[in-house]
């Protein structure tokens, strides 16, 4: 494979985390305050609905690991792909929180095997070149930045004209985002080097999960506090009276800096061998949680988007590049798939405990202040994290 084709590899595979977690599960924070308000749910309620989609994804990962050896990365990739748009379009047609919760489980299942078997084909671009294979895994998670950056210049406005009764638009519009998405990923996946994680593959050696504690914890860790911030900051921002053209900038920046985050990041990724790219990146988004508390203003908003933007994937990325470099080729789709269990574990937790936080102490503050606090535990708790060789 040339050099130039890995790269639109890369690229097309990227609208997988664009659709899997920009539309289908971050985007859920630009819509919770309207649904809440149209709803009449409480926080705990709205916290739920991201904790049926965590569900979902939890149960996608461990579908995920089962199958990956047995089917390859594609068939998982490209199922997920259309399950994820499908519920989408679910979640337009209906108000009762139970079937709104189904739908967003489903969201999940679709959502989670996609990213793993995604980042298992990244993972094979490049790789004879540790810099350029770095970069490739870490675009292919920045696709995520790309469906931030598409509903942060959209929905905010979207609400602002039309109104609160609006959500079921934004989800009928990310759906068809989606659908389209779905051809030019598939072409992308057809066309990565996947050969030795195929259905061929017969290496079902166990991985050495308890060498791996440290990272799984600290990953854990991570899943239970980046959720807070992703789901509650723009209800946070409402409650301070940010109009939606500082939201709409908000969302854009933490999608524009999430792009870009592989440049300042490939040299971290190419370097770290255990699990000190992992802990930086969530000291780094740790940080940009606490920020819009302790700075406040639209500096400090903006400010808190870039760094917590531009660290957001590295976490990602910094696990399936620890599976490439301590594992065999054939076990890296089943290690991204045990490393997003865990996450997944985290982010059912994160959104329902802050919510209901929330709802006790009336203080959305004191939610992104615990989320923070939980990143930088995981930092600790990463750093400790030793390569496997």
């Amino acid at each position: 494979m040339s050099s130039r084709t890995a790269w639109w590899v890369a690229v097309g595979l990227s609208l997988g985390p664009t659709v899997s977690n920009g539309l289908a599960r971050f985007a859920y924070g630009l819509i919770l305050p309207s649904m809440r308000a149209d709803l009449g749910w409480s926080y705990t309620e709205a916290g739920w609905i991201n904790t049926a989609n965590a569900i979902g994804y939890l149960i996608g990962a461990v579908l995920a690991l089962r199958l990956i050896s047995k089917t390859g990365p594609q068939a998982i990739f490209n199922g997920g792909m259309f399950l994820t748009a499908l519920a989408l379009l679910g979640s337009a047609l209906t108000r009762d929180l139970w079937l709104q919760s189904a739908f967003r489980i489903l969201a999940g299942v679709g959502g989670a095997p996609v990213f793993i078997a995604g980042g298992a084909m990244a993972a094979t671009l490049f790789r004879g070149d540790a810099s350029r294979n770095a970069l490739a895994i870490a675009v292919y998670f920045g696709g995520g930045g790309f469906g931030m950056l598409l509903t942060g210049a959209v929905l905010p406005i979207l609400f602002e004209r039309v109104g609160a009764g609006a959500w079921p638009t934004a989800w009928l519009l990310m759906a068809a985002v989606s659908g389209i998405s779905i051809w030019p990923a598939a072409a992308a996946a057809r066309a990565a080097p996947v050969a030795a994680q195929s259905a061929a593959s017969t290496d079902e050696a166990a991985l050495p999960a308890a060498r791996m504690t440290y990272g799984l914890a600290a990953y854990f860790l991570f899943g239970v506090g980046y959720i807070v911030y992703v789901t509650f900051l723009v209800a946070w921002m409402r409650t301070k009276g940010i109009t939606p053209l500082w939201i709409a900038a908000t969302w854009s920046t933490l999608g524009i800096a999430a792009m870009l985050s592989p440049f300042p990041w490939r040299p971290v990724l190419a370097r770290s061998k255990g699990g000190g790219a992992l802990s930086l990146s969530c000291l780094a988004t740790g940080v940009g949680t606490l920020l819009p508390i302790v700075a406040s203003g639209h500096v400090g908003l903006l400010l808190s988007a870039t760094i917590f933007g531009i660290s957001l994937y590295i976490g990602p990325t910094s696990v399936t590049a620890f599976a490439r470099k301590n594992l065999p080729e054939a076990s890296w789709g089943r290690s991204v798939a045990l490393f997003t269990t865990a996450f997944a574990i985290g982010q059912i937790i994160g959104p329902v405990a802050a919510g209901a936080v929330v709802d006790a102490t009336q203080s959305l503050a004191l939610g992104l202040i615990a989320a923070g606090g939980i990143l930088v535990l995981a930092s600790l708790m990463a750093a400790l994290q030793k390569p496997l060789k």
